[in-house]
This record gives C-alpha cells, sequence and structure tokens, in this order.
C-alpha cells in the first residue's frame, strides 16, 4: 500500500498544493512552520479521519476559507483509489470514494492505513489515561474499520447518559435523603413518581452502555493481547536490549473483575456486558452524587512498564521516546500481519529527537517497509542510508531538492 499523490485545497496553510510520491523513501526538509507537516497530516487525516495534532477539524481549515479539500491517490495490490474528503467545521464532511459520493465520511476507512510517529506520542507514555484510549481506539479502528460505529455509539451513550445523570440527580438524591440546594420535581409532578421515572431511565441507559461497552472493551482487550508480543520486541530493538516493555490493561470495572482483565484475560462479551452492569450497580449511589459516569471503557488505562516500574514517571527521555516509539512500530507490524500489507510509515520531525544510537536503529528497521514519509528540519537529521526522493519545503512552496 502507498500513497501515489496528494492534493489539497484550503488545508492548514495551504491554499493548494500537490504532492506526487511514490513507494521507498520520501523525505520532507524544511524549517520548523514552512508547511511540511501539514502535507504529512493530510495524510494521516485521510487514514483516520482525525488530526495527530488537534482534536477538531477547524484549524485544518486555512483562515478564511469555508472548507479544506484533500484527496488522496491510494495504490494496493496495483489497483488504484482516488479518496476525497471535504472537511466544514460546524457541518457534516463529505467524502468520495473514486468520485462517488459516500452516505458516511467514515466509510473511506480502510482504503488508506497509515502508522504515523511524532513527537507529540511522548503523551503516550507522558500524559493523560486518555492519550493511551485514543491510541487504543485509534489502531482498533485501522485494524477493523467498523469499530469506529461502535466508537462513535459509545461516545454517544456516554453523553446522553451523563445528561440524565445531571438532570436526575437532584430528583434521585431527594429520594435517598440527601441535602441539595435544589431538590424537587418539576411543578406539577409528584417527587416519588419523578424519581421512579428517572430510575428506569438510568437503567434503560445502564443496558445501552453495558451492551456497547462491553463490546469495545472486549475489542481493545484482544488488541492488547495481540499487540504486546510486537510492542516488546520493538522495544528490545530500538533500545538495544535496555529493558521489557510491558503493557497492563487497567479497568474501570469491580475489582474482581479488573484484576482478572489485568493478568491478560480476555472474558466473552456477554461475560463483559455483565461484569458492567454489576459495576454500574456498585457505583450508583457515587454517579447520582457526582453527575458523572464512573464505569466503562471512557474509565480505563492502559499502564505501560519498563520491566518492574511503571513508565509513566519512572522512565528517563530516552527510554520514555523509545517506549513512543515502540507502540508505533508494534502497531505497524500488528497490521501488516494482519492485513498483508504494509501501512504507510509516516515519522513527523522524528530523528531530531533520537541520539545517534537510536536513529541508526530506527533507520534500519524501517529501510523495508514499502513507504516511508519522513520530515526534517535538516537533511542531517535522516540518517544516510535513508535515501531516497527528497522535497523541499518553504513558505508552502514544495521543491524537489537536487
Amino acid at each position: 500500500m502507498h500513497v501515489r499523490h496528494l492534493s489539497i485545497g484550503d488545508f492548514r496553510s495551504y491554499p493548494v498544493a500537490e504532492l506526487a510520491l511514490e513507494p521507498g523513501v520520501t523525505t520532507l526538509v524544511g524549517l520548523n512552520g514552512q508547511g511540511k507537516t501539514n502535507l504529512v497530516e493530510a495524510i494521516g487525516y485521510v487514514a483516520s479521519l482525525s488530526s495527530h495534532r488537534v482534536s477538531t477539524d477547524q484549524p485544518l481549515v486555512r483562515f478564511g476559507a469555508s472548507r479544506a479539500i484533500v484527496r488522496a491517490a491510494v495504490v494496493r495490490d496495483e489497483r488504484e483509489s482516488l479518496v476525497e474528503l471535504e472537511i466544514t467545521p460546524g457541518k457534516a464532511n463529505r467524502a468520495k470514494l473514486n468520485r462517488s459520493p459516500l452516505p458516511r465520511t467514515r466509510d473511506v476507512l480502510g482504503t488508506l492505513r497509515t502508522v504515523l510517529f511524532a513527537p507529540e506520542d511522548l503523551s503516550l507514555v507522558k500524559g493523560d489515561p486518555g492519550e493511551r484510549r485514543r491510541f487504543l481506539d485509534d489502531l482498533l479502528v485501522q485494524r477493523q474499520p467498523r469499530w469506529a460505529g461502535v466508537r462513535g455509539d459509545y461516545d454517544k451513550i456516554l453523553r446522553q447518559r451523563g445528561a440524565l445523570l445531571k438532570s436526575a440527580a437532584s430528583i434521585l438524591g431527594a429520594r435517598r435523603g440527601r441535602r441539595r440546594r435544589s431538590v424537587s420535581a418539576p411543578e406539577g409532578v409528584d417527587p416519588a413518581a419523578a424519581a421512579e421515572e428517572a430510575l428506569r431511565t438510568l437503567e434503560i441507559w445502564d443496558d445501552h452502555l453495558a451492551t456497547v461497552g462491553s463490546q469495545l472493551l472486549y475489542a481493545r482487550l484482544r488488541l492488547l493481547r495481540d499487540l504486546v508480543p510486537h510492542l516488546q520486541e520493538a522495544y528490545r530493538e530500538v533500545s538495544a536490549n535496555q529493558s521489557e516493555a510491558t503493557a497492563v490493561y487497567r479497568s474501570s470495572l469491580h475489582e474482581e473483575a479488573a484484576e482478572a482483565i489485568a493478568t491478560g484475560e480476555v472474558p466473552e462479551v456477554d461475560e463483559l456486558r455483565v461484569m458492567l452492569l454489576d459495576s454500574l450497580a456498585g457505583v450508583r449511589d457515587q454517579e447520582v452524587e457526582r453527575g458523572v459516569n464512573l464505569v466503562g471503557p471512557h474509565r480505563d488505562d492502559l499502564v505501560l512498564g519498563l520491566g518492574p516500574m511503571p513508565a509513566k514517571g519512572y522512565a528517563s527521555h530516552g527510554e520514555s521516546w523509545s517506549f513512543a516509539l515502540g507502540l508505533r512500530l508494534a502497531s505497524y507490524h500488528l497490521l501488516r500481519h494482519d492485513l498483508g500489507d504494509d501501512p504507510v510509515l509516516v515519522l513527523d520531525d522524528v530523528f531530531a529527537e533520537l541520539d545517534s544510537g537510536r536513529r541508526e536503529r530506527l533507520a534500519g528497521l524501517i529501510a523495508e517497509c514499502e513507504q516511508v514519509l519522513i520530515t526534517a528540519a535538516v537533511p542531517e537529521d535522516v540518517p544516510r542510508s535513508l535515501a531516497g526522493r527528497r522535497y523541499t519545503v518553504s513558505l508552502g512552496e514544495i521543491g524537489e531538492a537536487s
């Protein structure tokens, strides 16, 4: 799999840009702020419908423009597909595949698969649990695009259930004898009847959360089971066998279930659904008191370790870089193993952050990948062994280096 051509309009800093690509290594060289990362960000957006730099679409549209266009010609098994995305903040984005409109934007997922490593990936090791949950879910969708729908459904359920908890907290709290600023039901409504109705509605949303949440949790656990061997191998190669990398899933389920999952057990979906319902029942009073969802995949974490110690707070800067790189390389090898194709590997301004030993080891690991896209501030940042096509990027102008 590789990208043959990228075309963008009103994306980030570019009114218009065209970039011809080919298999092998391509390096985009330019000082910071010249627009090289914007190009690989556009490629990543085609693969994932999201950016590795921002959480919303608004910054992706050039200032003063109403929308951005990204087109990518993707070659797989000698067949070419054209993906076109129209990004319109505040409205529904639109997608075309081979010039035919698609009913849902996410229907393009799977046409292109990328694995991107960037300086922001240090947050996988040093950041909040949300960074690691996103890593798992993004990889899950890359592996099997249908999980994008499950992920979206779960987020909707969380919002609906959270809104219910906030609105019903005063009524349910009053029934339990708690003092609140407002403990009365709406005027003309019997407080006891209102409390019963709130409980029935909450139980319905408990069922929705457990049904969809168990599917997402099951998928994450299976993914992690398959990913860990690749992670351990990748970390050994990047760090020159300095330590062993571990990754343990920390669940928000009740203690017995969480302990079983932490050992690597992967219960079936139906079992996880029951565990979620039991766990929700156990925290009902706390949820009502606080008005927030306290149990489910959205509260879980991936605990990364080096040997017996947690990586967060204990790993050195170099070890943290190696771990983050190991996670991305492990993702690459997992997708390659599952799909039979090499994803496109993107290294965004990475080599400048690595010492000479890690640079050379990384270069050796990626030299045979089908397509590698690299951004660098200066040519000297990229090991000579990664010879290939090279472009210069300066103030949004793209030129082929001599």
